[in-house]
């Protein structure tokens, strides 16, 4: 573990001696242990002029940033105000936390600002947990004070190994495999235009109180958490339909690469409940670049090699419905072990939109223009039932909804069992 202590010389590092929290660093690399950052650090200083009588090159040959994240899991904890290298600290990290109304993260703060841009801004405002855990992702989650906190990063580090030359540590469960919830058989309404609660549906699979979500405010379209089934750790996402309708977004592509980086790098098997209609499509989306993060979302799921499955519940349409799973990885030899609800739809495109765009002039001439829209799309969700895709085996097999618990704890106890022989680093660490 690493501190600063505010009360001398604002928990500058630079203005102590830099080679102490680096050893500290260098000590968790070395017996390949967990690092926790609790940072609470004004970053650089132009007083440092005085006491050095000159200059240095910015940068810390010693200090093993990237390794560190290839190696051992590491958590940043914003206690204060986190300026500069506290920012890097905070951010470059497996998980991170910060206060809210005590906690700011920022490259630099308001007086810097002001300077630069001419532009007053109060500390909070700038790098909040509104602006780092609600909007920017720089934050995974916020905490109500420093003790929950300190809570959060001691729940994270449970569900991970020392080091990656190790397994993820197996708890011990009460809660039965055989577990059947009766309501997940109508857990997807048949209306496809009502919205569901996926947090309620994760709850009755994976085991009780076992979940922990990671950057809930952020990219919430879709759902990244650790959990456990039948006591292994396993990583989980989710799409969520009340939010953007659950399309994959420049923020929640940035989520799931991370999620599944951090899985792969220290060997959680992978659960993805899919209910997802695409990529965000509109000007906003183009600007920011949607496509281009998904793009970086794919090379992570291909990349990674630890076991994964998926449980499609409603829909998998486009690109974004493409990245369910693996398709080659990264030998050319991965599987794409996925299973469906009887709810799920899948395609290039939704049929509603699909039968707007093909069939338009048709559509307008009629002499009813809504009923013979309605009619078409009857007839293509017909052909689109997911019956006629495992007839082809083009997915492993129709569930009843109330034995997807009883089939992940299956799953994972297999998966389990590759996860094992899979342990050591990975060629990338930070992508």
């Amino acid at each position: 573990m690493s501190a600063d202590d505010f009360t001398i010389r604002g928990g500058s590092s630079e203005s102590t001696n830099s080679e102490k929290w680096i050893y500290a660093e260098r000590l968790a690399l070395e017996l390949r242990m967990p690092l926790v950052r609790l940072v609470d650090s004004a970053g650089g200083s132009v007083r440092l002029l005085d006491q050095q009588q000159g200059t240095r090159i910015p940068g810390y040959a010693s200090w093993p940033l990237t390794p560190l994240l290839g190696a051992v899991p590491v958590v940043g904890v914003a206690l204060g105000s986190c300026a500069g290298l506290g920012a890097i600290k905070v951010a470059g990290s497996h998980f991170s936390v910060m206060v809210r109304g005590t906690s700011q993260v920022f490259a630099a703060g308001p007086p810097v600002v002001k300077q630069a841009f001419n532009v007053d801004v109060d500390k909070e405002a700038l790098g909040g947990y509104k602006v780092h855990s609600r909007k920017s992702g720089v934050v995974d989650n916020e905490a109500e004070d420093e003790p929950d906190a300190l809570r959060q990063a001691r729940r994270f580090l449970g569900y991970l190994p020392r080091h990656v030359w190790e397994p993820p540590p197996h708890a011990a469960c009460t809660d039965t495999p055989g577990r059947a919830e009766q309501w997940l058989s109508e857990a997807i309404p048949r209306d496809r235009r009502k919205l569901y609660d996926p947090r309620r549906i994760l709850e009755g699979v994976l085991d009780r109180e076992s979940i922990f979500e990671i950057g809930r405010y952020h990219g919430g379209s879709t759902i990244t958490c650790l959990a456990r089934l039948r006591g292994i750790p396993v990583g989980v996402m989710a799409n969520d339909p009340k939010v953007a309708g659950g399309a994959m977004t420049r923020a929640a592509a940035q989520k799931t690469e991370k999620l599944v980086d951090l899985c792969d790098t220290f060997h959680l098997p992978v659960v993805n409940f899919v209910d997802q209609p695409g990529l965000m499509t509109g000007v906003g989306a183009e600007e920011e670049g949607t496509i281009t993060a998904a793009l970086k979302a794919i090379g992570a799921i291909e990349q990674s090699v630890t076991p994964w499955v998926t449980i499609i519940v409603r829909r998998a349409f486009g690109v974004a419905g493409a990245m369910h799973g693996r398709k080659h990885g990264v030998d050319g030899r991965a599987l794409d072990h996925r299973f469906a609800w009887p709810s799920a739809r899948w395609g290039s495109i939704p049929v509603e939109g699909g039968v707007a765009a093909a069939f338009r002039r048709e559509i307008e001439a009629a002499p009813d223009p809504t009923a013979r829209r309605l009619e078409l799309e009857e007839r293509y969700h017909r052909l689109a039932s997911p019956f006629r895709t495992a007839e082809r085996f083009g997915v492993t097999d129709i569930i009843d909804p109330r034995e997807t618990r009883a089939l992940l704890c299956d799953w994972v106890q297999d998966a389990w069992e590759v996860a094992k022989t899979q342990v050591g680093p990975r060629a990338r660490t930070l992508r």
